[in-house]
């Protein structure tokens, strides 16, 4: 399965307790498109919050996102890595 990683902008001042909702809330239903959230990660300063995952296609990952109600602004595709 190939890995992607995802970003999202515009979540300024966002806390550690809100991380955690939103990831808790794409692993509530990641399994229904074949999906699996490994890890997110935020910056409260810039407002910017990144999500590493497994799935079968970019396209799955933002529908699980956007049904969890935070549509990523950008999906990356992770070809190599050590």
């Amino acid at each position: 399965m190939a890995q992607f990683m995802d970003i999202h902008h515009g979540m300024k001042g966002i806390t550690a307790d809100q991380l955690s909702e939103a990831h808790q809330a794409d692993l509530a239903i990641e399994e229904e498109e074949g999906v699996h959230f490994q890890h997110a990660w935020a910056d409260p300063e810039s407002g910017t919050v990144y999500c590493l995952s497994e799935a079968p296609s970019a396209e799955a990952v933002q529908r699980i996102h956007e049904r969890a109600g935070h549509k990523a602004d950008e999906i990356h595709p992770i070809p190599l890595s050590a």
